[in-house]
Formats: structure tokens, sequence, C-alpha cells
């Protein structure tokens, strides 16, 4: 089994998450900080959408969101085409949650429980395609590889109409 997978994703999916609930400290990893780059693109590309969504979201799913966040991670990827844009797009409405949780409730407390999610499912469920595209370190390469090509914009194209057709299922899940 891969536990180590699980657990530096939810080392990833912490460092994102208090990021955007405000804890400010170094990137654990370079993946982490590649992350934090990719996925605060992602949602200021689509911040008002994140946002309606991310306050629908919490309207609807009760005290415990997580629960919700692990259903909607499900749907998002049900057609089993899962990619980076994917990935980054679940860490990008993980961190509009908490960032709204944060603002809603004056504290970070379902934070680590957004993380707990977010890595049970990628780390857990989806190991086996984390695995075979490299793992984290996969993703680091595949963001600063783009970089290094000087094709962030083909990439991030790219990212974005992978969210993109995240966004739209996300959204479909919340008008249900």
């Amino acid at each position: 089994m891969s536990c180590w997978l699980r657990e530096e994703t939810f080392v990833l999916a912490e460092d994102y998450v208090g990021f955007c609930s405000g804890i400010q400290q170094t990137p654990p990893s370079e993946s982490a900080q590649a992350m934090r780059y990719l996925a605060k693109e992602m949602e200021q590309q689509h911040r008002s959408k994140f946002r309606s969504l991310s306050q629908e979201f919490l309207d609807t799913c009760g005290s415990d969101p997580s629960q919700c966040l692990h259903r909607v991670m499900r749907e998002l990827v049900g057609d089993g085409k899962l990619n980076w844009g994917r990935v980054v797009s679940i860490f990008t409405f993980a961190g509009v949650l908490a960032s709204e949780l944060l603002s809603r409730r004056g504290n970070s407390e379902c934070s680590p429980k957004l993380a707990e999610t977010v890595a049970d499912y990628l780390g857990g469920e989806k190991r086996d395609w984390l695995l075979e595209n490299g793992g984290w370190e996969g993703f680091y390469r595949f963001f600063h590889t783009a970089r290094e090509l000087k094709q962030e914009s083909s990439m991030k194209t790219a990212l974005f109409a992978a969210a993109g057709v995240g966004l739209a299922g996300l959204t479909f899940l919340l008008v249900r």
C-alpha cells in the first residue's frame, strides 16, 4: 500500500488550505509551491464562480462539508478522466471552502478535515493514477517543465479547460 503517497497528499492539501486560511508558512515542498501558484491562479481566473459555488455548497452541506466534498470529488472524476487540471481544481475548491468557512465561522478548525478529505480521495482512492503520473514529483515536473519551455500559457490553458469541465460538473451537482 502507498501510505506515503496519502501522507504526502495530506501535507500538500494541509499546506494549501492553510495558505488559503491565512496561515503564513513556507511551502513544505516544490510541489506545494507549484500547487499554491496554479490553484491561486485558477481561483483568480474564476473567482466569482468559485465563490458562488462555495457559498451554495456550504449552504446545502450543513455543519460537515467534508462528506459533501468527498461526494463532489467522486462525481467530478466520475468519468474516470483524472488529470492535473482536475487535481488543481479540487485543491482550488478546497481552498476556497476553507477561506469561506473562516469568514463564516471565524476559525479554521474545518481546514484539517478538508485536507484529510482531499488526501483520502487523491492519495487513497486515486493513488494508482497519482503513481502512474509520477506522484507529486510528477506534478512538479509537469509544472516545472512547462515553465522551462516557456509554455506556461499553454499549460494554463490546458489546466483551465480541464478545470472548466470540473466546474461545470460541480455546478451540476449543486443544482441537483
